[in-house]
């Protein structure tokens, strides 16, 4: 680089950012959690009831959500004197009482709260508390400070910062990020592009938007590192049709940015350059694999590439292309940040780092959660989400997303860990756990899971086209009382050659539910055929 970065630019801009919060100090702070899932309950008119009934002494800050969907829509109020109160499950009706106690003065509230408590949060840090639409919030609490770093390394500098840290991509795949980079660097052909893959179309995974509807400046910053590492200037948010909050506050993130000197040409007085835009996908399962989403950026159908060639030597537009994921591209703020030891601390020598998890189903605690590698799926489930609903039967999980499969409650103590968390088929995935009680079955479950895949097939290669459909047929006959042993050795066979002959992940993985289900759950699914 011929203009060598200072952090005076950087600088100026915290402290902007401070004297900005320093301005608010006297007054009472309303922060309101308002992503897609508090919106679906009444957050937008607890947000106009706030809006209209807090006096001149107070202001709201609209973040995202801390996760605890369970509590949504969630208000937390911190007054001058730094006491600090929550609210939740708050409705527009409630909004009255929560002025009222404001004005006479709150006290410490004396409950304890597990659900984050008993987690680590690196990418989730600070959501929920920080404005999601404000980029000085992001700067006055370190934000930018891994960009800044990186600026002052030389790009191979910062890949092999990223490598000796041991991160994998979290989009369900764990390649190593900085071999995805490293390859990309490489190849000698211009122009580069990065590609965030916000998809995120299966059913019982909704980290990527919390992600970015709650920090949406830490993917920002994250995908400006990795641009620098790998020499790209052209940067693209692929975000699901479906997730028009998300597409809103990253649009807002990106104008915010620019407007700082964050984005665009000369990036904080260096000669590094990156524009960014939003491209929304046309939603679907399989637009999540990422030569499929390569190719509905270009206009095709929504199929998978053979590959090679890999995307980080053709891939959009036939160009060295680094796709990444929202979580991924989080993780890569802190290491730059923090320092790659900082992150290796964390989780496991096999598996370094966190991982986010979305945990739905028969919980007390539903939302999406954030814990080191290794943390067992009973932790997860129990010490965070605080068991079953009710107290009722926990008879199994399903974990991953619909190409994963289902657990028994035997198998809790298992440790998430990227690939496959046992041979059945059952991997971590993107990172869904969905509780399952005795008010179903897992034949029940699986057929859900298999007509879902069979549904998002995109069509193009047979073994998937075909095999998909009859497994749904043969289970089908079973849970109707009109099968045989004859349909459990055709669903294990066509989970065979569905796996082994499929062109992408779907289809590759659709046995998951299949397997798993007839592996640990051989007399449930053996009586079906009696």
């Amino acid at each position: 680089m011929t203009k060598k970065y200072s952090r005076e630019a950087l600088d100026r801009l915290k402290s902007h950012a401070m004297s900005r919060a320093n301005g608010n100090a006297d007054m009472t702070r309303v922060v309101l959690q308002l992503d897609h899932s508090s919106s679906a309950v009444g957050g937008s008119e607890v947000a106009a009831a706030l809006a209209e009934g807090l006096s001149d002494s107070a202001y709201i800050v609209v973040a995202g959500s801390d996760g605890a969907s369970f509590q949504a829509p969630k208000v937390v109020v911190t007054t001058p004197d730094g006491v600090v109160r929550s609210f939740m499950n708050v409705t527009s009706q409630d909004v009255a009482e929560i002025v009222r106690q404001i004005g006479e003065g709150l006290e410490e509230p004396d409950d304890d709260e597990p659900f984050i408590g008993h987690q680590r949060r690196i990418a989730l840090d600070s959501a929920g508390a920080m404005s999601a639409t404000d980029i000085n919030e992001y700067v006055s609490h370190g934000g930018f400070a891994g960009l800044s770093r990186a600026l002052e390394m030389s790009p191979e500098a910062v890949i092999d910062e990223v490598k000796e840290s041991g991160l994998r991509g979290r989009g369900g795949a764990y390649f190593p990020a900085a071999l995805k980079w490293e390859g990309a660097r490489r190849v000698d052909r211009s122009p580069k592009y990065l590609v965030v893959n916000s998809e995120e179309g299966e059913p019982g995974i909704f980290k990527d938007r919390l992600l970015m509807e709650a920090v949406p400046y830490r993917i920002l910053e994250g995908m400006t590192i990795a641009a620098y590492a790998t020499g790209v200037e052209q940067a693209y948010l692929y975000i699901n049709a479906e997730a028009e909050l998300s597409a809103q506050r990253m649009q807002n993130a990106l104008d915010q940015a620019r407007g700082a000197g964050l984005l665009g040409e000369n990036i904080l007085g260096t000669d590094f350059s990156l524009n960014v835009e939003i491209r929304r996908g046309a939603g679907g399962y399989v637009c999540g694999e990422e030569t499929t989403l390569l190719n509905t950026m270009e206009g095709y159908r929504r199929e998978p590439r053979p590959r090679p060639p890999f995307p980080t030597e053709s891939g959009l537009w036939a160009m060295p292309t680094v796709i990444n994921n929202p979580e991924t591209l989080c993780s890569v703020s802190f290491i730059l940040a923090n320092g790659a030891d900082e992150f290796k601390k964390i989780g496991s020598e096999a598996a370094t780092g966190t991982k986010i998890v979305s945990l739905s189903g028969s919980v007390q605690r539903a939302g999406v959660v954030e814990v080191p590698m290794g943390t067992t799926l009973r932790q997860i489930v129990y010490d965070i989400g605080g068991g079953t609903q009710d107290g009722r039967d926990l008879i199994g999980l399903a974990v991953g997303g619909p190409s994963s499969g289902v657990f028994p409650p035997s198998m809790l103590d298992t440790p998430i860990a990227p690939g496959q968390l046992h041979e059945a088929g059952v991997m971590l995935g993107a990172g869904g756990v969905i509780a399952l009680d005795d008010r179903t079955t897992i034949p029940t479950v699986v057929r859900s899971l298999a007509a879902y895949n069979a549904d998002e097939s995109c069509g193009k290669c047979t073994p998937c086209r075909e095999g998909t459909p009859r497994m749904v047929d043969a289970l089908d006959r079973l849970i109707g009382g009109k099968g045989s042993s004859g349909d459990i050795d055709e669903l294990l066979q066509l989970a065979d050659v569905v796996g082994a002959a499929s062109l992408c992940g779907l289809g590759q993985a659709a046995g998951g539910p299949i397997t798993s289900a007839i592996h640990f759950f051989k007399q449930e699914v053996f009586a079906l055929a009696e």
